[in-house]
């Protein structure tokens, strides 16, 4: 026995999620979500996935390379809990771990054998409803098996059901109007604003007060800025092209 082991990424993930904030909580909670899983190096292979499409989904165990720096701690505040009360940090989802791995299911849509620009072989997955930042490495992909992977008596604690939230979505016209000059090429994008916007990725403890503060976030190559306009709505003011 050894006190460490040596992991090699198999795979990085390409997500409409450029940053952490607004990442919903949980994966299948934001359908319109879209990527890919590009295999790399020896899982460069496709005879690494030979028969994985016989399934719809899958599960893929990852490192949260976007907080890894930042360490951990034993005590965390879930955010379901509205972040007032600390639990054992093994007892949450919290990205600061003890070591940094993650688990998320995915649907995988289809696989695609590609040829580069420089002819060389390209394994990419083809995943929706995801949970994940942009370029995260990815460790281990296994099969979603339903028989073994639901248990129909699980108890889930705290976070037993998943959080509704009854917000509704509005935009400027400006901001339509930048959706719908990028159909063809983001034909799911308001949809995605919608979904992650529902889920209110707000720090906990601004959920339960009255906020006028305007928002960020990133979505593929779009910069949006919204706001809470009233209680239940949020306003997309504007939808940009990132210069980054």
């Amino acid at each position: 026995m050894t006190d460490s082991v040596t992991l090699n990424v198999i795979a990085t993930v390409d997500s409409p999620y450029k940053e952490k904030f607004a990442i919903p909580r949980q994966p299948g909670i934001v359908s319109a979500a879209q990527g890919q899983l590009r295999l790399k190096g020896s899982a460069n292979n496709i005879e690494l996935v030979r028969g994985l499409e016989q399934f719809s989904h899958i599960w893929l165990l990852f490192v949260f390379h976007g907080t890894q720096a930042q360490g951990w701690k034993p005590l965390v505040r879930p955010p379901r809990l509205g972040g007032n009360k600390k639990l054992g940090v093994l007892a949450t989802r919290s990205t600061f771990r003890p070591n940094p791995i993650g688990m998320s299911v995915v649907k995988l849509d289809r696989i695609e054998h590609q040829l580069t620009a420089h002819k060389e072989s390209q394994v990419v997955l083809h995943i929706s409803e995801l949970d994940l930042l942009d370029g995260t490495p990815i460790v281990d992909i296994k099969p979603y098996v339903p028989y073994a992977d639901i248990i129909e008596d699980a108890h889930g604690g705290y976070a037993h059901q998943q959080p509704s939230n009854d917000i509704h979505i509005i935009f400027t016209d400006a901001s339509a109007t930048i959706i719908e000059e990028n159909l063809t090429s983001y034909p799911t994008l308001r949809l995605l604003i919608e979904q992650v916007l529902s889920q209110d990725p707000r720090p906990a403890y601004k959920q339960q007060s009255t906020d006028d503060k305007i928002y960020g976030m990133t979505l593929h190559e779009f910069n949006i800025q919204w706001q809470f306009d009233g209680g239940d709505i949020i306003k997309v003011l504007s939808v940009e092209v990132s210069k980054g």
